[in-house]
C-alpha cells in the first residue's frame, strides 16, 4: 500500500487484512473551453499598501489550467503574480493588455470597474 495515510477518512487502524481504506474523492472540475468561459478583468488597490493589480475572475476549470492560463499571462505581460483562490493576480496594471491577450485566446472578456 502506498503512503496514503493522511487521506483515510476517521480511519487509523484495522486488523482484517482484507479492509479497505475509505479515502476522500478528489473532484476534478471540468474545464469549459475557452469560447464558454466568461473572464472579469478589473484593477484591486484594496489591502495591498497602494499597489496596484489587475485580478481575472471567473475562470471555471481544473486548478492546473487557471495555473496555466496564469502563467502564461504573467508571462506575455513580463512581470510576477500569482494564482489563488480561483483568482489570477498579476502585478500591476495590465487591465488592457490582460483583455487583449485574453481575447486572442479565444475568452470572452469583460472590464469591471474603471
Amino acid at each position: 500500500m502506498s503512503n496514503d495515510w493522511k487521506k483515510r477518512l476517521g480511519m487509523v487502524y484495522s486488523t482484517d487484512p482484507d479492509f479497505q481504506y475509505e479515502t476522500a474523492k478528489e473532484e476534478y472540475a471540468e474545464t469549459l473551453p475557452p469560447q464558454q468561459q466568461n473572464l472579469k478583468v478589473l484593477l484591486d488597490r484594496k489591502q495591498r499598501k497602494g499597489k496596484s493589480v489587475t485580478l481575472v475572475t471567473g475562470f471555471i476549470g481544473s486548478e492546473d489550467d487557471l495555473k496555466s492560463l496564469g502563467k502564461t499571462l504573467k508571462t506575455r505581460c513580463g512581470v510576477g503574480g500569482s494564482v489563488k483562490d480561483n483568482e489570477i493576480l498579476i502585478q500591476g496594471d495590465f487591465c488592457n493588455k490582460v483583455m487583449e491577450i485574453l481575447s486572442k485566446e479565444g475568452y470572452k472578456v469583460k472590464r469591471i470597474g474603471g
